[in-house]
């Protein structure tokens, strides 16, 4: 793929630029790349299974219980639908965009791309289904629009870093859907500039959320942005004007809540008019929890074998990035981290968790893991308690590379026994990577999904799922609800409490 360079700063009230040198429109020309190619293709449609399957796995759990009842307040005729619920039960775009995103994104199981900062790009798919359910669009349309916001997405992903100033990573969210929709309903390029900004603008938040007590609010964050983004694509549509330029001004995102006046990132996208194929660098989960903690999962059930008394630990150091260390380690200095009752949230969010779970249990458990009897088991916390992390400088490089061979998310984990033996083993990146010892492919994909699925979705609607998702390119406008399984009514829980709606 050929890729141009942006330079992106910060610009003095004074100074003239034409708005085609700004970000946003940068951002926008991505809507009109070529279509994808096979590979790309074939990579959209296993996001398409993984995101399905997390999703129905999480349809009776509180977020996303609350979620889908607060969108079928919103009911619309030729709208779109929700997972698990009726074809004939149909919900403003928005509204469905928001409540299927918060099923996706809930068990924190999905796909992920990490660079500068972080990101979860198959957040984008469920907004986008939504809008071409109600808009008609084909599966082919909805295929490149979901490959052109991975594109968008990572590129920002990859050149500006929000984390460093503590802004979530649903900022470039916003943007990605935004343009993403753009390509689906073939817009012009200033309407999707004009949507690019107000996405930018008001889904700019801190990471609060992901600090400390980490609530409920991890799962509706993407599906803040998504259902944001939805609405500034409908408010450009009819002719508004948004904040600008959003990424640039004097007073924009740079200069107010980024690095400043001074501060320049590189953002790399592909040539107008050439395909996109980012979507190829990102990767999904083989184990539901934060994605930094896949690798030292997989190394944990590794080396657990060498170990015939778990209690002669005396103490547990996993050597690792920056951003694993102070994001899930111990240099966060969260004390939730290491508290038994700490919420589900929290804890895929503390490595030493999650590390002594996995050396415990042989295996990790998108329910059972977290379940408050296992968190609170007397031997589980006086191991978890023995774990720490350290940011080493090589680990951090690797997390940084710009090669994606060399790319790596892991770590070296040294065990020290109580009678002064050690045990050493180190992993760069999770078994399921690209580069890993187990990589996702087609058959990993369908047999995640229906292993999470197995029990409440019939093995006959799980293959007229698979067959219609394996076949997207080709779906008519009418056929996008096949992509959306259904369960009877009374398998879907109901919140028991009342809200405005």
């Amino acid at each position: 793929m050929t890729v141009a360079h942006h330079t992106v700063r910060s610009w003095a009230a004074h100074e003239q630029h034409s708005k085609h040198d700004e970000l946003a429109w940068k951002l926008a020309g991505v809507a009109f790349a070529a279509p994808p190619e096979d590979a790309v293709a074939d990579m959209v449609v296993n996001r398409l299974i993984d995101n399905t399957g997390v999703a129905m796995a999480a349809l009776n759990r509180a977020p996303v219980t609350a979620a889908r009842e607060q969108a079928l307040a919103f009911s619309r005729a030729g709208g779109a639908t929700l997972f698990g619920v009726s074809r004939f039960a149909r919900v403003d775009a928005a509204w469905a965009a928001w409540a299927n995103s918060v099923a996706v994104r809930e068990l924190d199981f999905h796909d992920t791309y990490l660079a500068a900062d972080y990101s979860h790009p198959a957040d984008n798919i469920p907004a986008l289904l939504a809008v071409a359910q109600q808009c008609g669009s084909s599966g082919q349309a909805l295929l490149r629009a979901i490959a052109i916001a991975y594109e968008v997405q990572i590129a920002l992903t990859r050149g500006i870093c929000l984390h460093a100033h503590k802004i979530d990573h649903i900022a470039h969210l916003g943007a990605s859907v935004a343009v993403g929709l753009g390509a689906l309903l073939g817009l012009d390029r200033d309407v999707i500039y004009q949507a690019v900004q107000h996405a930018v603008h008001v889904s700019c938040t801190t990471r609060q959320s992901r600090k400390g007590h980490i609530s409920n609010w991890k799962a509706f964050a993407p599906a803040h942005a998504a259902k944001l983004a939805v609405e500034a694509v409908d408010r450009a549509m009819r002719g508004q004007t948004s904040p600008s330029p959003i990424y640039e001004g004097e007073d924009g995102v740079i200069a107010r809540l980024l690095g400043g006046v001074g501060q320049a990132y590189d953002i790399q996208l592909p040539e107008e008019g050439a395909p996109v194929r980012s979507i190829l660098e990102s990767y999904t989960k083989a184990h539901s929890a934060e994605y930094q903690s896949q690798a030292l999962i997989d190394l944990a059930l590794r080396m657990r074998g060498r170990i015939t008394d778990l209690e002669k630990i005396a103490a547990i150091t996993i050597h690792t990035s920056h951003h694993t260390h102070y994001v899930i380690g111990s240099g966060a200095g969260d004390p939730q981290k290491m508290d038994p009752q700490a919420s589900r949230e929290t804890l895929d969010h503390s490595i030493m968790y999650i590390f002594a779970v996995a050396l415990e249990d042989g295996e990790w458990h998108h329910e059972k893991s977290y379940l408050p009897a296992r968190a609170t088991r007397s031997a589980t916390v006086r191991l978890w308690h023995k774990v720490s992390t350290l940011e080493d400088a090589g680990w951090t490089a690797r997390y940084h590379a710009t090669d994606p061979f060399e790319r790596a998310f892991g770590g070296r984990v040294e065990i020290q026994m109580k009678d002064g033996s050690r045990i050493e083993d180190e992993l760069a990146v999770a078994d399921a990577h690209p580069a890993g010892a187990a990589p996702f492919g087609r058959p990993e994909y369908i047999g995640k999904f229906k292993s999470l699925t197995d029990g409440f979705l019939s093995i006959s609607a799980q293959d007229r799922f698979l067959a219609s998702a394996q076949a997207l390119n080709s779906l008519k406008e009418t056929q996008l609800d096949a992509l959306m399984p259904e369960l009877p009514s009374s398998d879907l829980h109901r919140c028991n409490r009342k809200g405005i709606f």
